[in-house]
């Protein structure tokens, strides 16, 4: 028997509640299509009527041709003491046009005497006002019983009250949302398990056969055909636990999981969609997605972080850089043998792939992966690859790391081979800071120039070699590593013109050795890119400028060494 599922994903509403994240209509639009690719059967687009920019969506995502999911519109239930049908949350909802509305309602005693400050029948009627209202409109309704599980901990026999007017009213489904996210995954599972056995509904993930049937157009039938409501489980990741509440959940009988890609959410984010998916297929025997939209959530994940732009967290399980990363000699030499003796599954399915790690922890084998990988054309030696993992020792005992500076460790292994010439080398440089006003103090309390501006001159002068010529410039720069990064470029585009599609991406400087204060050695790292690739590079020292400079020429030579054509 199928286990079935139903993924419900809010991302678009609840993901945008997260410090930080703000999506436009056309960001908003481009998840939503990205989404139904993925076979996601329900996007939650927005508050309908809560700003004109989510009304502008549910405008705008009707001219969409979406294959797989339908879009759901957010809002509350009707007011206290409002009649339904003049209500304004409820006609934003009717007004969004979507075919499903899911709204909010109180299933905690607390949260109804102490938030709403109104009466437990007032709520109660108007949970049942609302759905009934929406559904004689030719709406598909949902209900997300807000603070259902701490309700239902307090007060059960209001929680399930709450529950048992949406569904008489006609709500398709019952979500049980764990809203402060502090309930863990075993009491998530007996308590859902306790609600499905209290409202007649079928007990677990393998008696699914009893969940409405799928419509001509794919889609659960609505009620109104004699099927019963499903259960549906929202939870937050506030006890870091919230992908583990949701599939004990989903394991006890809710059909419906909601969550958001990559976890984005209020405080500590929401259950995160991709992981859940990941789980559910591979691990669980659901059938949610098909094989190549499994294949393809690494992309979704990564695409979506651009979006909201949000850097990927590299560390996210299936999805990140590193979740099939191997840094320890033993694993990367384990892993040549048989993948899986250190990966559970096989990064492929998810669209993902292993790598290995040079550090101080590598071997040969890692050493000599890396450099097949690299596609050289040549064999190195076994003395080849112990000079090249000596090197990359005894500069990260120096503070260099080259476990996220690619760009860097391929360097190292060119610059090993015979018959390497570098796109340009190193003369000399120096760089000038210089207080513009003549006033240290006004400079050390950060003043400004009467036209804006800092008060201080970063200016470099470089000389470099390219070929049997030698070239010698300056440049200035809003501080030393800017005015080094435009005077390198502005020696070396004379031989590279597309040296200009290169641009920096981000900067970062960590102190290796804090206990030796401003003697410190310290590591910067760079991100590059030219609009189709990216790359890190990286460079240390007990001095912050040629630290920044080695990152930073590593970072152009390696681009020139792959996309120089002039020269």
């Amino acid at each position: 028997m199928d286990r079935q599922v139903e993924l419900y994903d809010t991302t678009l509403r609840d993901g945008t509640q997260q410090e930080g994240i703000s999506l436009s209509v056309e960001d908003k639009l481009a998840i939503t299509q990205r989404l139904d690719e993925l076979g996601v059967q329900y996007i939650e687009g927005g508050y309908a009527g809560a700003n004109p920019k989510d009304d502008e969506y549910f405008r705008r995502v009707r001219t969409l041709k979406l294959r797989n999911a339908q879009v759901a519109a957010f809002g509350n239930t009707r007011r206290a003491g409002a009649k339904v049908a003049e209500d304004p949350s409820i006609k934003a909802l009717l007004d969004s046009g979507a075919p499903v509305v899911t709204i909010v309602g109180k299933a905690s005693e607390f949260q109804v005497k102490k938030v709403l400050g109104t009466s437990l029948e007032e709520n109660l009627a108007m949970i049942a006002d609302s759905v009934t209202h929406l559904k004689a409109q030719g709406r598909r309704v949902f209900f997300d019983a807000e603070h259902f599980f701490d309700g239902y901990k307090s007060n059960p026999d209001y929680a399930l009250q709450a529950l048992r007017v949406a569904a008489d009213a006609g709500a398709e489904r019952l979500v049980l949302c764990d809203t402060n996210g502090g309930t863990l995954p075993d009491e998530v599972g007996r308590i859902t398990a306790e609600v499905g056995k209290a409202l007649g509904l079928p007990g677990g993930a393998a008696e699914r056969s009893a969940s409405p049937s799928p419509a001509p157009d794919g889609h659960p039938s609505p009620r109104g055909t004699g099927a019963k409501p499903a259960l549906g489980i929202h939870t937050h990741n506030d006890t870091d636990t919230a992908v583990a509440a949701a599939l004990a959940g989903w394991q006890a009988g809710a059909l419906q999981i909601q969550g958001t890609v990559n976890g984005y959410g209020e405080r500590t984010g929401n259950a995160n969609l991709i992981s859940i998916i990941a789980n559910l297929q591979l691990k669980l025997g659901a059938t949610c997605v098909t094989d190549a939209q499994l294949a393809s959530l690494t992309g979704v994940s990564r695409y979506v972080a651009e979006v909201v732009n949000r850097r990927p967290f590299p560390f996210q399980p299936f999805v990140g850089r590193s979740a099939f990363a191997h840094k320890g000699g033993l694993h990367a030499a384990a892993i040549e043998k048989s993948a899986q003796t250190y990966q559970h599954i096989p990064p492929e399915q998810v669209g993902n792939v292993n790598a290995v790690l040079v550090s101080e922890l590598a071997g040969r084998g890692s050493v000599a992966r890396l450099v097949r990988e690299l596609g050289l054309g040549m064999e190195l030696t076994d003395a080849d690859h112990r000079r090249i993992l000596k090197h990359v020792k005894d500069h990260e005992a120096r503070g260099f790391s080259y476990e996220d500076a690619d760009a860097s460790f391929e360097l190292v292994v060119r610059r090993s081979l015979p018959n390497y010439e570098p796109p340009f080398e190193l003369v000399d440089f120096m760089v000038v800071v210089q207080d513009r006003i003549g006033r240290r103090g006004a400079v050390s309390r950060g003043a400004e120039q009467p036209g804006g501006g800092s008060a201080l001159l970063s200016e470099a002068t470089i000389k470099v070699r390219v070929g049997e010529q030698e070239l010698h410039t300056a440049a200035e720069g809003n501080g030393p590593v800017s005015a080094l990064d435009a005077a390198l470029r502005k020696a070396l585009r004379q031989f590279y013109p597309n040296l200009k599609d290169v641009r920096l991406t981000d900067y970062k400087v960590r102190v290796v050795n804090e206990g030796s204060g401003t003697g410190a050695s310290v590591r910067v790292t760079i991100e590059s890119a030219d609009g189709g690739s990216i790359w890190r590079t990286v460079g240390a020292s007990e001095n912050i400028i040629e630290a920044s400079w080695l990152a930073l020429a590593d970072s152009l030579e390696w681009w020139l060494v792959h996309n120089a054509r002039e020269r």
